[in-house]
């Protein structure tokens, strides 16, 4: 796997923390081997797909509506900040792309998601 010397991140986000969604059965698997290697979009795609506190809600409407058994991930920026990449995605906006795997204990938050009575994921109050 390619190594990265520095994350090039948008300076405000030095401080800041990432979000990422997946199935909460997967970040279980994860407790047993202490890492999460991502969902098969991230897989596929070869990075693990984050997003910021302004991006995450429009990310789950847009690619997780409505299911179920999701838990969030909150991440600090600077805990895996060795293998993450900014780059253009959606409207050509900057999204965090971690170039590993999560380590299980790198998670400072995981959040159940539930939904409300119109199936849109309930979001926790976000760093």
């Amino acid at each position: 796997m390619e190594s990265y010397r520095a994350c090039s991140y948008p300076k405000d986000m030095e401080k800041q923390f990432i979000y990422h969604m997946c199935q909460k059965a997967t970040w279980e698997e994860a407790a047993d081997t202490g890492e999460y290697s991502g969902s098969a979009l991230d897989l596929a795609d070869g990075f693990i797909h984050f997003s910021t506190a302004d991006q995450v809600k429009k990310t789950a409407a847009l690619h997780l509506a409505g299911l179920t058994g999701l838990v969030l991930l909150t991440v600090p920026v600077d805990v895996v900040a060795d293998a993450l990449k900014w780059e253009p995605s959606r409207d050509g906006v900057l999204f965090p792309h971690l170039y590993r795997s999560l380590k299980f204990d790198e998670a400072v938050d995981v959040t159940n998601l539930e939904l409300d009575i119109k199936r849109r994921h309930i979001f926790p109050r976000l760093r």
